[in-house]
This record gives structure tokens, C-alpha cells and sequence, in this order.
């Protein structure tokens, strides 16, 4: 039952009262169901809404990039046991390969190609980190390709938000999402 679900939903008591909530980076259709409504109701009656970065700003977006990237002129064979970037070569090979049968008549309805998809999220995966190309990995499943297309839970909030003319901010800047990610050791990753 819809008022018997965890909201994920704290409030602060104030006047006007303020609200913290917890969000999860997957395809918003996933969850939307599941969201109470007291949360949709916050949302809705909220004039400023803060996400953990703004997905909405280029620069945002452009830094996001930036930051998986190897120093200039290393590559990822460089950095990778030899065996571990063969078997990875291979695997981002069969995914290629499996793309087009995980693509949905829905997303070729709407011109996706699975070329294009595949090098819009594994392009350029020779110049990544480990960490970005783990994370990259682990979204590159038939399960999360049938999604693409629709925006995460965050990314359709801010979306929202931005059609509803609400005051948007974000609580963290690329950087603080990008230097933990690359300041750990390879064995960590």
C-alpha cells in the first residue's frame, strides 16, 4: 500500500518547513511508483530544491567528464594488468555486440542506435580512470541499457523542478564527487 512505503522523506519543523530526501541514481521509472505521496506532495509544494549536483548545468556536466579522465597522454593499458585490460577489451566487445538485441522497439522508435548509445556511455573508455570505467561496467547491462533514455531519479526531479520554475542549488560541486572517487588505489578499485 502507497502510505505504508519507507518515504525516504525527513522534514525539519519550521515554518515554512524544509525537507531532506533521499534519492538513487537509477531510471526514475524504476521507483516513481513507490515514491509516497507525502514525498511527491513535498516536492510539489517546495519553491527551492537542492540535488547533490546540478545535472542541469553544463559546466556541471562538462567537469563530470573531465574528472574520469587519465593524465594527458596515459591510457588505460598503461595503468592495467595486462590480463585485466585483455578481459576487459573482450567483455566491452561482446557488449557491443549484445547491444542491439538489448535495445527496446520503443528506444529505436525514438532513434537510438545501439552504435550510438554504446559510444555515448562507453566512448573514449581507454582515456577513464579504473574507478569511472568500473562504474561504466557495471551499467553496461541489458537490464540498465533497456532504460537509457529515461533520465534517473535525480535528473528527472531537476527536470521537474525546471519546468515548474522552482529555485534550484546544488549541495556539492564535481569536485567533491570526483577527488574521493580518484584518490583511491588501484586495489581499492
Amino acid at each position: 500500500q502507497q502510505n505504508e512505503l519507507n518515504s525516504f522523506l525527513w522534514t525539519i519543523k519550521r515554518d515554512p518547513p524544509s525537507y531532506f530526501f533521499g534519492t538513487i541514481h537509477v531510471p526514475y521509472t524504476r521507483v516513481w511508483d513507490f515514491i509516497p505521496e507525502n514525498s511527491k506532495k513535498a516536492f510539489q509544494q517546495s519553491h527551492i530544491v537542492y540535488f547533490e549536483l546540478d545535472l542541469t548545468d553544463p559546466y556541471t556536466i562538462s567537469a563530470l567528464t573531465s574528472c574520469q579522465l587519465l593524465p594527458q597522454g596515459k591510457n588505460l593499458q598503461d595503468v592495467l594488468p595486462r590480463d585485466i585490460y585483455r578481459r576487459l577489451k573482450r567483455h566491452l566487445e561482446y557488449v557491443k555486440l549484445m547491444m542491439p538485441s538489448w535495445m527496446t522497439p520503443d528506444q529505436r522508435g525514438k532513434g537510438l542506435y545501439a552504435d550510438y548509445l554504446f559510444n555515448a556511455i562507453a566512448g573514449n573508455w581507454e582515456q577513464k580512470r579504473p574507478v569511472w570505467v568500473m562504474l561504466m561496467v557495471n551499467s553496461l547491462t541489458e537490464v540498465d541499457i533497456k532504460s537509457r533514455g529515461v533520465p534517473v531519479l535525480d535528473l528527472f526531479l531537476a527536470q521537474e523542478a525546471e519546468r515548474l520554475r522552482k529555485q534550484m542549488g546544488a549541495v556539492e560541486k564535481v569536485e567533491e564527487q570526483c577527488h574521493p572517487l580518484n584518490g583511491l588505489n588501484f586495489s581499492q578499485v
